[in-house]
């Protein structure tokens, strides 16, 4: 079985998963700020336990929501790098 975004996301939307989301977002928001991107493996280690797949959905929700922008394509999962969707 391989990863999913529309399998993982429902996770996001407990009150567990909205915690750590939020987690995850204020990390990023805060790496974008002092170094203008962030490695999903980085944020991922902001998250409570869990799943590292409902991880990488909370990524690709802060990419759907538009406040982050993927620069990287085939790699695995934590090397993703994102940079803010708003400089584009």
């Amino acid at each position: 079985m391989s990863y999913s975004y529309e399998a993982e996301k429902a996770a996001l939307f407990t009150d567990e998963g909205q915690r750590n989301f939020l987690k995850v977002r204020d990390f990023c928001q805060r790496m974008l700020k002092e170094a203008g991107a962030v490695r999903a493996d980085k944020a991922m280690n902001h998250w409570g336990s869990g799943s590292s797949w409902t991880m990488l959905a909370a990524m690709d929700r802060l990419v759907e929501i538009g406040e982050l922008r993927e620069i990287t394509s085939n790699t695995w999962g934590q090397h993703r790098v994102f940079v803010s969707a708003k400089d584009f």
